[in-house]
């Protein structure tokens, strides 16, 4: 069948679905598509205008990324498309919609990867798609160089840690003073297993080395406290704790959050984290932080004290307690950037509150347009969403958006 004959017979690809499959004319999904591309009746798939050369050998298992096979206009669309269908489905008008920012490749300064040992071989990587087994990564176009550089000596360390086909968690993340590593269900005990994590944190420089044996993680090598800067104050960051993935798109979301503040003077941060919007927003504001996590509250706290900036940290379990209307009547704007369940309940009291201006930080469409329909129903209007693609050739989709009264 020729390509004319497909596409009259429906098999054009019209638009990328939330998995990143292709969707055709008449609604059939094809993997690996994209938009512009050509599915024909015998499987066929006639590349269009939009398809790229995935770079990396094991995209198409590895399940890191699903978008490898499209260009940047393509990506760009799909997330534009993600956002204007949750809000679509919500009986919400989407508002004016920014170009979207993607972070380049070899950005990720966070990942939490997965290694199993299998004899004397230690495989370690993402898991496949929808599956339990390892991609043993051979290379990887997202991960900064830094981090990428310790997987061939970890699966060498690991491989004196581990049993036979037992596995673990490793969580990497890139902090002011180097790598920051984080080896889940393994056990360390005795001087020889002591002493090979010394040597392994010493000869790459880490800049931590924690174990999580089940019982909670300890740190086994921390010469100085693991830092993260944000808002030019260096915040200790907890074994585990969160991170933005890329630098550039923290700096994309900080951008957009401080263009929806403006000129408030008193602003609550809400799921406030260690302080990636409170402490930048403290240069100029006063603020209040709540946030739930323990760890996170004391570790921006004690920063911000040390900083002698005009910003307070509550600890609160939003979920549970939600700032009422009263408690927010005492700001000028709310930033608010929940985890992907979104904030349901912070939500409601937020539609019956008085400020001027609320910025919500999104990590899902789905949630944020649920959180906004309650807005809009309480008195707000949606101007403006900032789309964010931190995490690059995935569906994961960020999103800073600006409702006022």
């Amino acid at each position: 069948m020729s390509a004319a004959d497909a596409m009259a017979d429906g098999g054009a690809i019209v638009r990328l679905a939330g998995r990143g499959d292709g969707v055709t004319a008449d609604g059939r999904h094809v993997p690996f598509a994209a938009p512009g591309d050509v599915a024909a009746a015998d499987g066929t798939l006639l590349p269009g205008p939009h398809r790229a050369v995935p770079p990396c050998r094991h995209f198409g298992r590895c399940g890191g990324c699903q978008l490898q096979h499209v260009d940047d206009d393509a990506y760009r669309g799909f997330i534009v498309d993600r956002i204007t269908g949750a809000l679509i489905a919500q009986r919400i008008a989407p508002p004016p919609i920014d170009v979207p920012h993607l972070s380049p490749p070899h950005a990720r300064r966070r990942a939490s990867l997965r290694a199993e040992r299998i004899g004397r071989r230690v495989v370690l990587g993402f898991n496949e798609g929808a599956s339990h087994r390892i991609v043993d990564l051979a290379e990887c176009p997202i991960l900064h160089p830094d981090l990428f550089a310790l997987l061939a000596p970890l699966r060498a360390l690991l491989a004196t840690l581990l049993r036979d086909r037992r596995a673990a968690g490793v969580q990497l993340s890139l902090v002011d003073q180097g790598v920051d590593v984080l080896l889940d269900k393994v056990e360390a005990e005795g001087l020889e297993a002591a002493e090979a994590l010394t040597a392994f944190a010493g000869k790459h420089r880490l800049a931590r080395l924690a174990i999580d044996d089940g019982y909670g993680p300890q740190p086994r090598w921390e010469p100085g406290p693991a830092t993260v800067t944000l808002g030019g104050v260096a915040v200790p960051l907890p074994i585990g704790g969160f991170l933005q993935a890329t630098a550039d798109g923290e700096a994309a979301l900080v951008a957009a959050v401080r263009e929806g503040v403006g000129e408030a003077a008193s602003v609550a941060d809400l799921f406030a984290g260690i302080g990636t919007f409170a402490l930048p927003l403290s240069m100029g504001a006063k603020v209040v932080a709540a946030e739930g996590a323990r760890d996170a509250a004391l570790a921006l706290g004690t920063a911000a004290a040390r900083a002698q900036r005009p910003l307070a940290v509550e600890h609160r379990d939003l979920f549970r307690r939600p700032l009422d209307a009263k408690e927010l009547a005492r700001f000028d704007a709310i930033v608010l950037d929940p985890p992907r369940a979104g904030a349901r309940e912070q939500a409601g009291t937020l539609a019956a509150s008085g400020a001027g201006r609320i910025v919500y930080v999104s990590c899902n469409p789905a949630t944020f347009a649920r959180d906004a329909r309650a807005l809009i129903d309480g008195g707000y209007r949606l101007e403006r969403i900032r789309p964010v693609g931190q995490f690059r050739w995935s569906t994961h989709v960020e999103l800073v958006g600006l409702f006022a009264r």
